[in-house]
């Protein structure tokens, strides 16, 4: 793996058109200190800025994914401001968590940035930070509602109790439960069929999508009309159709 913005907190490798990025702190959890969020956000702009790749994976090394923050280096007043940031904003293109073990507190909050997220058997996912007086400030307590539903998403912040990857699932909060092991496998897959299509089209339907969680609906037409001037009058545009009717590949360009 080569290091991402020079943080050995936080490594990358290329996959063809998709980049995996893996927190790399096994020892203390893939807990967020400056590093780690330094890191992240190096590699984030990399996939963001390179027009070669089209789409992310974001995965932990060692037992699980992130334990979140990292609460020494908070007391110890550590930056992570860029983390933050990160968790409030996203990527532009589009990413996809891979779980192993558990994403708790703030690790969770980062898995829920994700656009996808898969997640191994058995893993446990939660925001448990109430119980060292802390609440998720993350953005959690905004997506957890309209992914779980408003009743699970109360009863995992305030009890603090984990939910299991089966049960994720069963609450949509996963696009896939794969066997232990597998889970950086199956999220490098699914980047593949994203990184597959026109990126012009793939970026507005994130957009879209996001939108109409987000939003009114007045204001996600708007959004749409916007988004439909670009895309719809792209060069991909007309690729699409014309690679469709010569029954070959398309070659976009993200024009």
């Amino acid at each position: 793996m080569v290091n991402a913005a020079g943080e050995d907190d936080v490594l990358v490798e290329q996959h063809g058109r998709v980049l995996l990025i893996t927190l790399n702190r096994p020892e203390a959890m893939n807990s967020i200190n400056a590093g780690l969020s330094h890191g992240v956000v190096g590699a984030i702009q990399r996939l963001d800025n390179d027009p070669e790749l089209a789409a992310g994976v974001l995965t932990g090394a060692g037992r699980g994914f992130s334990a979140g923050m990292d609460l020494k280096a908070f007391a110890a007043g550590e930056d992570i401001g860029p983390m933050m940031q990160f968790i409030s904003n996203g990527s532009e293109k589009p990413l996809v968590g891979a779980v192993e073990g558990f994403a708790l507190a703030g690790g969770l909050e980062l898995a829920l940035t994700c656009d996808l997220l898969v997640a191994a058997k058995g893993s446990k996912l939660g925001i448990p930070e109430v119980q060292v007086g802390l609440f998720a400030a993350g953005g959690g307590l905004q997506r957890l509602p309209s992914r779980v539903g408003f009743a699970r998403a109360m009863e995992m912040a305030i009890t603090a109790e984990p939910m299991l990857a089966e049960d994720a699932e069963r609450f949509g909060l996963l696009n896939r439960l794969v066997p232990k092991g597998e889970a950086v496998a199956a999220a490098l897959e699914l980047a593949e069929r994203v990184a597959a299509n026109a990126p012009l089209a793939v970026s507005a339907s994130k957009k879209l999508i996001r939108a109409a969680v987000n939003s009114t609906e007045a204001d996600f037409y708007e959004t749409q009309t916007s988004l439909m001037r670009s895309v719809f009058g792209s060069n991909d545009s007309k690729e699409g159709p014309r690679a469709f009717a010569e029954k070959r590949p398309p070659q976009w360009t993200g024009t």
